[in-house]
């Protein structure tokens, strides 16, 4: 047996992971300081259990501002979370140490313990009404055809089937969205599929053949994400200690075989979905996208989460002033307005992320020349890493200071080739030795600033693109 009921508010919010929670407090608070009646907010969630992801794990210190300007600064209380004050980067037996500049911290923590705690700021701010339930479709207004609201059913003894009513509707529902298509239109390709190369496998390892990432998301727990690429081994677990765990340092290899051990491995994909102009001819009216349903990019460089909060103290304060959320013009005009001033840091978080992942797993020579030169650059110090590190922790949103280190890294690159010798095979009793390109050879290993050319142009054009 099933009933059928309706609910009205003002804003509904699909998914309650760290965007949509954000924006419901952040609508919240800044509604009932500047409007005369306050909003009625719904949240939607699936499922209000805590999740277990393997992801979104690391707050870079940008994100930590974003979140303590939302008024949600308690949330990294309480959770076993780690202060985070840089990078090491290793490469073979070479190390570089990375800190974040003027003595910024990021945060590292369980998923799920940090999203159950901003679900518990949404729940209690006022207007604020959150629910378990599952959104089957949206609803369209009959003559206008614009979104009016969403159908859920919620289950039990019994389904109940209800309408939620809204002037906007926002979907947040994460990298997996239901409605990303729906919502951007079918002529909207780019933005309709996520591209995946690989996918980050991932297990915690206690007390304890791409890119291998490491970090603490409690005192006693460390995670440890191996980067698979596209096809993922059928024997994934045999694939990471024969392949990846032979070369990590040696004081590791016993605590991942632990791991291994007692734990089941598991994935998720490493995809880069570029941000689109919400409210254009093929979009549909009254809903938008927020958080991983819209731009994602590669979780390599933890900036996920700083871009999702960063988003909501843009676009909170902009729905809060907007008189009349039914007027679809108006909003189009406020998604425009947003777009383009979120674009400094996302954008420089975004190709970031996927520039750096080129470069450290490299298989291609010229890459793996600018990874070398990469490094060498980190060696140098000063604002060779201050530069960088900004950038990557969210505290620089400036695309024009990435262009600039990155082809001064590849710049470097090829200096790096002309003045360091190389290891090559001798064939003779000494098997190696120590070369210097020849002058013959230096037309081809020119070729690395072609190479990041091809990998920076196209990430910035996603980017910058108006339609």
């Amino acid at each position: 047996m099933s009933s059928t009921k309706s609910l009205s508010y003002d804003i509904i919010i699909v998914g309650a992971g760290i965007a949509g929670s954000a924006l419901a407090h952040a609508l919240s608070t800044s509604a009932s300081t500047s409007r005369d009646t306050p909003l009625r907010i719904a949240v939607i969630e699936r499922s209000l259990a805590e999740p277990d992801r393997i992801v979104g794990e690391l707050l870079q210190p940008g994100g930590v501002t974003a979140l303590r300007s939302l008024g949600l600064g308690d949330c990294l209380e309480g959770i076993d979370a780690v202060r985070v004050h840089g990078y090491a980067v290793l490469d073979g037996d070479q190390t570089v140490h990375i800190p974040y500049p003027s003595r910024a911290e990021g945060r590292s923590f369980h998923h799920g313990r940090f999203v159950q705690k901003l679900r518990a700021c949404a729940k209690a701010a006022p207007g604020v009404d959150v629910f378990e339930a599952t959104v089957t479709d949206l609803i369209d207004c009959p003559l206008t055809h614009r979104v009016v609201g969403v159908l859920v059913r919620r289950g039990g003894e019994t389904d109940i089937n209800e309408a939620f009513y809204a002037d906007l509707v926002v979907i947040a529902d994460g990298c997996f969205s239901n409605f990303r298509s729906a919502v951007m239109g079918n002529k909207n390709a780019l933005v309709n599929k996520p591209a995946s190369r690989g996918h980050f496998v991932g297990a915690i390892l206690e007390d304890g053949h791409g890119p291998v990432l490491l970090y603490q998301i409690g005192e006693h727990e460390t995670r440890i994400l191996i980067d698979i690429k596209n096809p993922v081994p059928s024997d994934l677990k045999n694939y990471i200690l024969t392949n990846i765990v032979p070369q990590l340092p040696e004081p590791l290899h016993a605590a991942i075989h632990r791991a291994f051990t007692k734990d089941r491995l598991r994935r998720m994909p490493n995809s880069f979905l570029p941000s689109v102009e919400q409210g254009g001819p093929h979009n549909r009216e009254g809903v938008i996208l927020l958080g991983d349903a819209w731009n994602m990019r590669h979780p390599l460089t933890g900036g996920g989460m700083t871009v999702a909060l960063s988003d909501v103290v843009l676009l909170a304060p902009m729905i809060v002033a907007e008189p009349d959320l039914a007027d679809w013009h108006a909003i189009t005009n406020l998604l425009h307005r947003w777009h383009w001033a979120r674009k400094p840091l996302a954008a420089t978080i975004n190709i970031l992320s996927v520039a750096l992942y080129d470069l450290f797993s490299a298989e291609d020579e010229s890459l793996a020349v600018l990874r070398k030169g990469c490094f060498k650059y980190f060696e140098r110090g000063g604002e060779c890493i201050r530069g960088p590190i900004s950038l990557l922790a969210g505290i620089a949103s400036d695309p024009v200071l990435l262009f600039i280190h990155f082809f001064s890294v590849a710049i470097y690159s090829i200096w790096v080739l002309f003045t360091h010798p190389r290891d090559m095979y001798n064939g003779g009793p000494e098997k190696r030795k120590l070369v210097r390109p020849t002058l013959v050879e230096y037309p081809h290993y020119a070729s690395p600033f072609w190479t990041a050319i091809v990998v920076f142009a196209p990430l910035l054009w996603t980017e910058i693109r108006w339609w």
